[in-house]
């Protein structure tokens, strides 16, 4: 196995995992499962409460 095909392997994989990751990254960011979780999360800077 030379330099060259070991880089290409390298970098070849590499953007397919990536991808993959990203991939995964999107589909739990916009499942319909956790919306309601996201805008919990989003609004608790604007509550009145006092946490403490």
């Amino acid at each position: 196995m030379t330099y060259e095909t070991a880089a290409r392997f390298a970098q070849q994989g590499g953007a397919v995992y990536f991808v993959l990751i990203f991939a995964g990254a999107c589909l739990y960011a916009f499942w319909p499962k956790k919306r309601a979780e996201f805008d919990h999360a989003a609004r608790l800077p604007l509550d009145e409460e006092d946490p403490a």
